[in-house]
């Protein structure tokens, strides 16, 4: 064994990992950046739900295809009644794990939870965007929603990882699920590993057991793949992706509607003043960056939040005009001395905040603190966690955030643009303030005429081209790894599937 190998080996069993010497092809091992959170993660809580569904232990009553549209999954049909009124009749011969059948009561049973501030399973961000006044099973096979008000992404929201259908756990099968894998067991923030359910409805898994291993860091995922220690790398760096593919490993790279942006702090620091947050944007040479970071593998410079020509993007163009950028700078008040713009008699200092998980951010970051530095403002990167960055922007200790968020995850843009742009917005950092822009995110929820609701998501991506509460950067293809002979997989434009059942290594 090779000291890279050795080296690598040690690195994953450090996490908790204990590894094949060789790949299996009954086994299929998945590096990824995060692990789970428990031993037993709920699927409704938090996140839980991305990797059950990514790993085909739950499934959901509606489904997003590889083109973005919503399919029923666990659902026959879904019909709209009345303006609050939803009936979703189930497929007939629906099982759980432990062979129990799935009855509209049990799929109320398993998403009443979600909107109980008292349950384990509660989960505020999904409980908003169903916004459920009650539910009722009309037999054994129909259930009724009815939402508080008029929900135009109501269905879509069905496709939530988080509305995961599940039946009464136990010992046996703790999260009692319906795909084509069973959980077996998970080690936080280290492994999820699960076991081929032989009698899924669709046909026999692909794989006996596939294992998912964090490694945060994609550096250490790239070493344990050409060691061999793992099978397919979710995220690959994309500076290695065209080597690693002369190896004779296989290489998959498709759009996704994930958005590489920055959360301004809108609330205090100079980013406050939205003339300032302007000439931010304007001094970022996005082609620059993509041709810097993404090496090739894909991707497109950010004009709005939606990749252009793709459904819900409105028709705005990036800039990059570091002239102009000047020019509001001076409109702000500021004021250049020897290079340097000065604000108030003092250096203007813009602090950048990102985390490691991926690897194109920290090299992004750098590259806007540079693009910043050419016209004289001062700027400094800090590369923390996720969480701890979050937080720092949300408490004032920072001035941008740089995130990578699936924009369409539901293939609605009505949930996402209300948790980050909304006053009351779960995961607005930026403590962003905009009373027509919380308007604007009611009348998107509530108006179902499409070509309308159109018109309202153009008028808040042009809110946010104007006011700058996020600076969209680039829309990236993920790059995904996989020794040779896999088939039936393909990126997902959510990011939210991974393998099916058909997934498995060529004989």
């Amino acid at each position: 064994m090779s000291l890279l190998t050795r080296m690598t080996a040690a690195a994953l069993i450090a996490l908790g990992t204990a590894l094949p010497a060789a790949a299996q092809d009954d086994t299929l091992t998945i590096s990824v950046t995060f692990g789970p959170t428990g031993e037993v993660p709920d699927p409704r809580a938090g996140y839980n739900g991305w990797m059950s569904n990514q790993t085909g232990v739950t499934e959901t009553l509606m489904g997003i295809d590889y083109d973005l549209n919503l399919y029923p999954r666990l659902a026959e049909s879904i019909e709209q009644t009345a303006p609050t009124t939803w009936r979703v009749t189930l497929r007939d011969g629906l099982t759980f794990h432990d062979g129990s059948p799935v009855t509209a009561q049990a799929v109320i049973d398993a998403i009443a939870p979600i909107s109980d501030e008292n349950d384990p399973a509660f989960n505020k961000r999904i409980a908003g965007v169903l916004d459920l006044a009650g539910m009722s099973a009309d037999g054994d096979r129909v259930v009724v929603f009815e939402t508080n008000s008029p929900n135009a992404a109501f269905q879509w929201s069905l496709s939530d990882p988080g509305v995961a259908i599940l039946g009464a756990p136990s010992d046996a099968f703790p999260i009692n699920a319906t795909g084509p894998y069973i959980f077996r067991e998970a080690v936080p923030e280290q492994l999820y590993r699960v076991e081929a359910n032989s009698d899924y409805r669709m046909g026999e898994p692909g794989f006996d057991e596939v294992r998912v291993v964090a490694s945060p860091d994609p550096a250490t995922a790239s070493l344990a793949f050409e060691a061999g220690d793992v099978d397919m790398v979710i995220n690959y760096p994309e500076t290695d992706f065209a080597r690693i593919q002369e190896t004779g490993a296989q290489g998959f790279t498709a759009p996704t509607a994930r958005l590489y942006f920055y959360s301004m702090n809108t609330a205090s620091g100079p980013l406050a003043n939205p003339l300032i947050r302007q000439a931010v944007s304007l001094a970022i040479d996005r082609d620059g960056i993509v041709e810097a970071v993404l090496s090739g593998v894909g991707g497109v410079p950010a004009g709005t939040i939606y990749p252009e020509g793709k459904s819900w993007a409105a028709d705005i163009a990036p800039t990059y005009d570091p002239a102009r950028a000047e020019e509001l700078l001076a409109e702000a008040g500021a004021v250049k001395q020897g290079g340097t713009w000065m604000l108030d008699g003092e250096p203007l200092e813009i602090e950048i905040l990102t985390y490691s998980s991926r690897a194109a951010l920290p090299p992004t970051a750098e590259i806007t603190q540079a693009f910043l530095q050419q016209i004289g403002i001062t700027a400094s990167v800090r590369v923390g966690e996720y969480g701890a960055s979050n937080d720092a922007l949300k408490a004032g200790d920072g001035d941008m955030f740089l995130q990578a968020w699936v924009m369409l995850p539901q293939g609605d843009p009505g949930s996402i643009l209300g948790f980050l742009l909304a006053s009351d917005g779960g995961s607005n950092a930026g403590n962003y303030a905009n009373p027509a822009m919380d308007a604007l995110l009611v009348e998107g929820q509530t108006t179902f005429e499409q070509a309308e609701r159109e018109r309202i998501y153009d008028e808040v991506q042009q809110i946010i081209a104007t006011d700058v509460p996020l600076i969209p950067v680039f829309h990236v293809s993920q790059a995904v790894v996989a020794r040779a002979g896999l088939t039936g997989y393909q990126v997902h434009p959510t990011e939210t599937y991974w393998i099916t059942h058909e997934t498995r290594f060529a004989e």
